[in-house]
This record gives C-alpha cells, structure tokens and sequence, in this order.
C-alpha cells in the first residue's frame, strides 16, 4: 500500500507511473526522466516533507514553470523534432532548475544527476587526460589487446593530426613517422601470431574461440608498444553533474588544443542534457576564469621553482618499482583501527594500546581482517585505509594506461617522452621482428627529440607507447590490496602483473605483517594468460 501520508487520485497514479517503478513500495526507482529533473527532484526532496512520489507530482509534472512534459516526453520512440523540442525545453526551464540547484549552495547537489559521454576519435593522450579525473565520473576506453589499431578511413591510420604540429616545419616527419609506426604495427602481426602458434599450439580439449581470442591477446599486447600515443581511440564516460563540470574547466585549461577542443565541444553537448549541471565551466562563467586564473598561476610558479631547485638532481633513467614513504607506525594505526568499532575506546588511546602488544598479538588482530577472505572480491575492512604507501615508477606508457585506470589512489605522471628507453617484448627478441621493432623505436626517438626542443608537450604524441614514462601512485593499503590482486591476475598483460606483484613483495618486506593482505596476488608466470579467461567466456556463452 501507498506511505500513509501519500494519497493520489487515479489519473495522479497514472501521471506518476510512468516515471517511477513502483507506486507502492517504500523503495523504488525513477524512471524516463531526463537527468536535470531528477538532479533537481532529488535536490529538491532533501528539504521537502513530501514523499517524492507527492513532490514529482506537485513542484515538478504539475508545475508549468518546469515544461516538464516537454522535457520528460510521452512517447517511447522520438522523432528528430520531438528531440530538439526536448532541448529547447531544457533550455527554456533552465531558469527554474537553476534557481533549485544555486539555492541549496551545495556542490554536492551536482552529483544528483549525471549523464553519458561518448567521446570518440581523441588521442591515447586525451584519453589519460580525461580519465584523470577519477571521483564522480566511469570511463571505459577501446582496448588495444582486442582491437586492432592498424584499420584505415579513407586511406589514412587513425592517429591525430594535432594542429599545431600540423602548421609547423615538423608536420611531415610527425606524420611519416606517425604512419611508420602504424605500418610496422601491422607488418609484424601475421609473423608473430603464425611464431606463437607454433610456441603454444592449440591443446586438443580447447575450443577454437577461446585459443584464438587469447593467441590474438598475446599477439596485440607484445605489439601496442609500436602504437603512437596520437593513436585513435573512443571512451564511453558516465559521470555525474559535478564530475563533468570540473573535467571540462581542467580541460579549458590545458595547453593542448585537442584538450581545449574536447572541452568545447564537450560542455557543448552536455548543456543539451544537464545544462544547469555544467554551466559553470562555461568559458565566460566567472568559475570557469577564476580557475583558470589560479591553474595559469600556479603553473608558472612551480615552473620556475622547479628551474631553480631541482636543475643539480640527474634524472632517472632505469625502469623499475620503489616503494619511496611508507609510516613504520601503519601496523598499529590499522590493528587499532580494526577494534574501534567493536569497543567505546578512543582511537588514539587505541593505537596506544597496539602499540604495547606483542608482534604475535598484534598479527592476531590483523589475522582478523584477512583469514575469512575466499576470494579478492572480498574486500577488506577500511581499516587498511590507515596504512599509506607511496610508489615511484619508471615503466611503459602502455602499462601506465592500465593502471592508472584506478581511482582510489592519488598519481602524478611527468611528460612522455623518449627519454627513459623503452620496452620491448621478450617474444620478439632474437627473432627478425626485433630488428624491425627496434629501428621504429630508435626513429621515433630522433623524431621526438627533433620536436620537443620547441614543442614538448605536443611532442608527446608521436612517442610510441613502448617507451617509459615516470610516475607515483600514493594508495593506502586497501586499495593496493585490490589493485596488486586485480592486476596480477593470469589475464592480465604480463608487464603490469610484474608491476602489481612488485608492489606486493615490497610492501611485505618492508611490513611483514601485511603479507596476509596479499593473499590473492598471483606471482606465477603465464605464457598465454589470456586463455583461461576466454575458455571461461566461451562456456558461459552456451549455456
């Protein structure tokens, strides 16, 4: 039965069904609303006694001022005119729903309504751009281990053609060396996949589907070291309100143009769906100057610090894994915080406490948090939250994309570049491919080193993707642990499987009673790692 306080008529019950999945239930969801009503409703609701079945009816279906049957729409299917009668209607009501959301005073209320992305044809370097910002926002991005990359639109690779580039003296060797890459990319294919046929021959009790996807896998991921990083790519990014409202002033602000183009064109479309949710990055909104202002600003002073204070430091040149800070008092501060909630003590009178036990007592406490976990989807108490940890890594920028893909953690990357070397399969190695491999690498590099004495960020998109770039990750224990299990696992591209398992192993050597958090990271080899899952893909796939 309806909530005692709630009573409609018929043709209100009517009204309200469309647009929420139950009429009786205390729980239920809405639905065929356009995301700037239900950030509004939602915002609305949290200062309202009615039930929001009472308030959608009376401030939002009956309420003119919101053209809400303009905008909510009656009909399943949709002409072209009944859309962009939808958008008109948006902007017309825009008013109201801005005036519920700047009421409330409150960045959160952005997070109430939300909307779907596609962003495709933008760079791999747009794409870490983008994913970046990581809290409010789900992207998901072409893959590189399934799709091949060396397809042509009429007649050209995909990669971008990055406008300043493109009108300066380095346009031809940009796009020669852009299409070189490509055209090895796609040479060494065939001989690579008819090598690990022969190296892994198919097992008679494996399907053709499962050895084929997983040898393709093999193949791709030894290979997308070749990719330029101004390769091609599509994203599908559902974020809320707030989430794009500060991607798009990051992107305003970047130097660029391809960053500056995707935000334009971003905010452009986003304004038809939840405009009152992104105005504010608006390039002439007072937000929007102000942040720019500051981001210009603090740019050119940490430029010139950097200029002054770090010229006598030799940078890094050797890929590897460090654990570089890490608190000697994390197993207390964690074994505390594991008690809290089962006691009335303080926190601090807690780690007190922790402090005076024995190894053997405290490593019961934590025994705790890891013993009844089956499986890496188990996740721990966020206790493990107090322990923190910061990594410095040298690797590819191909295995830098798959891991900075995780959001609970705090990263920093420098500028790609040719400068660190790079990796090279060890597939491939003493083979004829390599020789091929190896001469693409090296040209790129003259050609990189040609354009970054004038254009060094720009000069980033002609860098192959098996080059190495230097970056940190600052993560607390909780979500290493998620990030060590997930990435080390047997599908995985066996270069971040090593960078996840080093983490793991450092991490225990330096706090052995951590090793039990790591219960699920997989330190075995796999040469085709691949196949396990693709097997498991196919036999779901007939029931």
């Amino acid at each position: 039965m309806l909530n005692d306080y709630e009573e409609f008529s018929e043709s209100q019950l009517k009204s309200i069904k469309r647009y929420v999945t139950s009429t009786t239930s205390h729980i239920f969801c809405l639905r065929n609303l356009p995301e700037v009503i239900k950030g509004a409703l939602f915002s609305r609701y949290s200062r309202s006694s009615l039930g929001l079945r009472s308030l959608l009816l009376k401030e939002f279906i009956l309420n003119e001022e919101t053209a809400f049957a303009s905008i909510s729409g009656q009909k399943e299917e949709e002409s072209e005119n009944e859309l962009e009668d939808q958008s008109v209607a948006i902007k017309k009501a825009q008013n109201f729903y801005d005036r519920i959301l700047d009421g409330y005073g409150d960045d959160s209320i952005g997070e109430l309504g939300g909307a779907h992305l596609a962003i495709e044809n933008v760079s791999m370097i747009a794409a870490k751009m983008i994913e970046d910002s990581r809290i409010g926002g789900s992207p998901l991005e072409k893959s590189t281990r399934y799709i091949y990359f060396d397809q042509k639109y009429e007649g050209e690779y995909l990669f971008y053609r990055e406008p300043i580039l493109m009108t300066s003296a380095y346009r031809d060797h940009y796009v020669e060396m852009c299409n070189h890459l490509f055209e090895v990319y796609g040479k060494l294919i065939p001989p690579l996949t008819e090598q690990m046929e022969k190296d892994f021959p198919k097992e008679h009790d494996v399907s053709k589907v499962a050895y084929t996807a997983a040898l393709r896998a093999k193949v791709l991921d030894c290979l997308r070291g070749l990719l330029p990083a101004s390769a091609l790519t599509n994203m599908g990014v559902y974020g809320n309100g707030r989430f794009f409202e500060m991607l798009i002033q990051k992107l305003n602000c970047h130097n660029l143009s391809e960053l500056q183009e995707i935000a334009r064109t971003s905010h452009q479309e986003l304004s038809k769906v939840i405009p009152s949710f992104v105005r504010r990055a608006d390039l002439s909104h007072k937000h929007q100057n102000s942040y720019a202002e500051f981001r210009d600003k603090m740019s050119e002073e940490f430029h010139l610090m950097s200029d002054q204070y770090t010229s006598s430091i030799p940078p890094l040149s050797q890929p590897m894994v460090r654990l570089v800070n890490s608190d000697p008092e994390s197993p207390m501060k964690v074994a505390a915080a594991l008690l809290f909630s089962q006691s009335n003590c303080g926190l601090m009178e807690l780690q007190e406490m922790c402090r005076t036990l024995s190894k053997d007592e405290r490593s019961r406490i934590l025994e705790g948090a890891s013993a009844f976990r089956q499986n890496r989807r188990h996740k721990s108490p966020r206790a493990l939250e107090h322990a923190e940890f910061t990594f410095e890594i040298v690797a590819d920028y191909g295995i830098y994309r798959d891991l900075q893909r995780h959001r609970t953690l705090t990263q920093e990357r420098q500028l790609l570049s040719c400068d660190l070397g790079y990796y090279i399969p060890k597939e491939i190695i003493d083979t004829e491919m390599e020789k091929d491999y190896r001469e693409a690498m090296d040209r790129a590099k003259t050609i990189y080193d040609e354009i970054s004495g004038e254009l060094p960020e720009e000069a980033q998109y002609v860098v192959p993707m098996a080059y190495n770039i230097h970056w940190y990750f600052h993560i607390n224990l909780r979500s290493l642990q998620w990030m060590c299990e997930l990435r080390s696992s047997p599908a995985g591209h066996p270069m971040y499987r090593f960078v996840a398992q080093e983490m793991a192993k450092q991490v225990s050597h330096t706090f052995p009673e951590f090793e039990r958090f790591f219960k699920f990271v997989d330190y075995d080899g796999y040469e085709l790692g691949r196949l396990g899952q693709e097997i498991r893909t196919v036999e779901k796939m007939k029931q």
